[in-house]
């Protein structure tokens, strides 16, 4: 855990649930049966854990969308969570990267993959599950993020996003998430494999498996909160500062090395500017902005 992860380690009082729970309610008031847009992270579990808790877990559906930029550790992490939580999980095939837009990978890369999800929960999925409605867990933190142009697709298809709407930022997030005890509540937040890539560099599967390969087996060396940017030949590996050490030091300086080796790059960097989250995208869209 972080300095600053562990200066906000602390969990929500009941008061903050019960509070939480009454604003939640009333934002799913007229909702019988919801569909929740899951991912296994914090923001959607704590999302998924609300909506079972308002409507009862029987009312509510998760559903979680498969496809090469899902890491296989992110989709069993996912079903442990929904389990846990006792709601049912359904698995829906997306295909954005048979989309040429989302291939092209610009910065709205995150749009046409939000566009595909939203659109594969449609009709079918509404009718047979009995939907009202369905939701995404976007916080309120996320909600302010000029490099977030998922949101807008969630707008689009008109999806809920009661985090929000509730006043959750992604602090009040991780509190509801340790009051429950849930298996994410310090799980490091882990964008979709395709973020790794850099903008205008073409988003492939093979990339993609590249990425997972070596996240995973750094994940087995003990390194928690990573990313693995793909620049061709070149893995630059970002860690957390404290990590930056130890990533460098014998034995497991080679361990690392072999790993990334073994995924299919030829060098493996390590970033001393350590995890930067919106590396890729918010440069572009500050540009833009200016």
């Amino acid at each position: 855990m972080n300095g600053a992860r562990a200066r906000e380690a602390v969990a929500a009082t009941d008061t903050e649930v019960a509070d939480v729970l009454t604003r939640v309610r009333d934002l799913l008031a007229g909702v019988e049966r919801l569909g929740v847009a899951f991912s296994g992270g914090v923001d959607s579990s704590v999302l998924l854990s609300l909506s079972a808790r308002v409507l009862g877990a029987d009312r509510v559906v998760a559903i979680l969308g498969v496809s090469p930029s899902l890491a296989a550790d992110e989709r069993q992490a996912a079903h442990r969570v929904a389990d846990m939580i006792g709601v049912e999980l359904l698995e829906v095939r997306t295909h954005e990267g048979e989309r040429a837009e989302y291939r092209a990978n610009g910065p709205d890369r995150c749009f046409h993959c939000k566009d595909e999800l939203f659109t594969r929960i449609g009709d079918d999925v509404v009718h047979a599950h009995r939907l009202d409605a369905v939701a995404y867990g976007e916080n309120l933190d996320d909600a302010g993020r000029r490099d977030r142009p998922g949101a807008r697709a969630a707008v689009e298809h008109r999806v809920l996003r009661p985090l929000v709407d509730a006043g959750l930022d992604k602090a009040a997030v991780r509190r509801i998430a340790r009051a429950w005890s849930l298996p994410c509540a310090e799980k490091p937040a882990a964008p979709c494999l395709a973020s790794r890539i850099p903008h205008f560099q073409t988003v492939t599967p093979e990339k993609l498996r590249q990425i997972e390969l070596a996240e995973a087996g750094l994940r087995r060396l003990g390194f928690s909160e990573l990313r693995v940017r793909h620049h061709g030949e070149i893995a630059r590996i970002e860690l957390p500062p404290e990590d930056l050490l130890r990533a460098v030091s014998d034995p497991i300086r080679s361990q690392l090395h072999a790993v990334v080796l073994a995924a299919g790059f030829r060098f493996a960097a390590v970033d001393l500017a350590g995890v930067q989250s919106g590396a890729f995208t918010l440069p572009l869209v500050e540009v833009t902005v200016a």
